[in-house]
């Protein structure tokens, strides 16, 4: 063998292929970044000419439609100035004035998300909280829209809880964060008179999708998860680590309404996770007890004495959901395409910059 060629058996030429592989990644992850922020930042220079030519000389709406003829005939290899695009460009100057917000935010995630966000929301607050959202998770577009369409701003940290009394800050509200109310299972194709069982393995089933409307941060460790107290067996029905805080996170499942017993039930399940799995790094165990309705005095009052983290929730399944919601949430495959094709589309812009460059 030749002394200058490295073996492909050696651990110290497998380790430094490894390493040159992640260090492509990683620039080939930040390139497609520096891309989008350049051409997001464009768009929005664009819009916002339009916006000051418009209102310091009186231009009409007809103006977008010239700019769209004019500017592709001068660049016919770029794509992004048909005339709704440009009505995009204009929409997003006006909402985000400050350029400072495009390099903060705006420029962090792809363009078609940015129009999803103007074309959904109104309010400020909201928009700029789901681009944050998107940002922190690596939502794609059709993730992006049905948080949107199925209120994930309202339905985040709104389950009922007793973190506050049972957890110190900020764990206390960092899990209250981590919490919705209802979920969404619109993913699940059972009715509303399935047994416990059946929503149970159906979600199992969909991990994946589960796992998504659960959020970032959730590890499935195990469904009927045995453990043993005093030589008698209890299971789980669900069990997730969660990576963010630290700790174990029980789900007990409800078909029904919620029921003062079933506190009592999940402080054990609790308990026995804390003494018989817990490691002194990890952080106290949260239940979270899902359930199709709750009666608010109801959960108050039995989670009132309890001395573990319960939070109580609800879930939605299909036949809850408006028509226009059914079947909308994107599958793993879906996923795994939107990126292929965000991929894609970020290499056009990266071609298409080049282009314009030279």
């Amino acid at each position: 063998m030749n002394k200058d060629s490295p073996s492909m058996s050696s651990d110290s030429y497998e380790h430094f292929l490894s390493e040159l592989k992640m260090r492509i990644r990683v620039a080939q992850i930040e390139a497609s970044s520096a891309v989008n922020l350049t051409m997001t930042l464009l768009y929005w220079q664009i819009g916002r000419e339009i916006l000051q030519r418009q209102e310091k000389q009186g231009w009409g709406s007809r103006v977008i439609s010239q700019l769209a003829k004019d500017l592709k005939r001068e660049f016919p290899d770029m794509r992004g100035f048909s005339r709704s695009n440009l009505t995009y460009m204009r929409a997003f100057a006006n909402a985000w004035p400050d350029e400072e917000f495009v390099h903060q935010l705006g420029g962090q995630i792809p363009w078609k998300h940015n129009c999803a966000v103007l074309d959904k929301l109104k309010e400020p607050d909201k928009r700029r909280w789901y681009i944050e959202q998107t940002i922190n998770n690596g939502w794609s577009r059709n993730v992006l829209i049905i948080q949107i369409e199925t209120d994930l701003y309202q339905r985040l940290g709104g389950a009922m809880t007793n973190f506050e009394r049972t957890l110190p800050k900020p764990q206390s509200d960092l899990a209250q964060q981590i919490i919705k109310d209802p979920y969404n299972f619109d993913f699940l194709t059972i009715g509303s008179d399935a047994l416990e069982r059946e929503l149970e393995r159906g979600l199992i089933e969909h991990i994946r999708d589960f796992l998504l409307e659960l959020g970032v941060g959730f590890a499935f460790i195990g469904s009927q998860y045995a453990i043993t107290v005093d030589e008698k067996e209890y299971r789980l029905d669900l069990l997730f680590y969660h990576a963010r805080l630290h700790c174990y996170v029980v789900i007990d499942l409800k078909m029904g309404e919620f029921e003062p017993e079933h506190s009592g039930k999940m402080n054990f399940y609790v308990s026995a996770v804390n003494h018989l799995i817990c490691t002194e790094e990890d952080n106290p165990t949260i239940g979270i007890i899902l359930c199709r309705s709750k009666k608010k005095n109801t959960v108050e009052f039995a989670l009132d004495t309890v001395h573990n983290p319960i939070g109580v929730s609800t879930y939605t399944l299909q036949d809850d959901l408006p028509p226009a919601l059914k079947g909308n949430l994107p599958t793993a495959d879906q996923l795994e395409m939107e990126l292929e094709a965000a991929a894609q589309e970020l290499e056009a812009q990266r071609k298409a910059t080049s282009t314009n460059k030279n």
